[in-house]
């Protein structure tokens, strides 16, 4: 039987908040609201779904010098990424970084004509 992705294709899927200490931001987040973590090393932590730890996850600690301007890094899903590296070219938009390889599938970053940076990723 085929499982149903629970993912849609060029969805706001995931968002990344960059933190200065990945433990204390794991700390704030349990105290304040419940959060949950999937631990990825010294510098990335899941954010577990709402639903339970059967769902995926909706977004991700990364430990960074600073804080991004702008604020959180939001991802899209794409069930084929290398045609959204293409349609984000053909709009108008720029590649910045990748595509590249991480644990669970590619994805790769981009500005929109405003400067603004998104990612997009897919499953491996």
């Amino acid at each position: 039987m085929t499982q149903l992705s629970p993912h849609r294709h060029h969805a706001i899927d995931y968002v990344e908040l960059t933190v200065t200490d990945l433990e204390q931001a794991k700390r704030f987040y349990t105290e304040a609201f419940g959060w949950r973590f999937n631990d990825y090393g010294p510098g990335y932590a899941g954010i577990q779904s709402p639903q339970g730890e059967a769902a995926p996850e909706v977004g991700g600690l990364r430990t960074g010098q600073q804080v991004r301007a702008g604020g959180p890094f939001l991802l899209l899903y794409s069930t084929d990424l290398d045609r959204s590296v293409e349609a984000v070219k053909n709009a108008g938009g720029q590649v910045v970084n990748g595509p590249y390889e991480f644990p669970g599938g590619r994805r790769f970053h981009f500005t929109d004509p405003s400067g603004n940076e998104l990612g997009v990723w897919a499953e491996a």
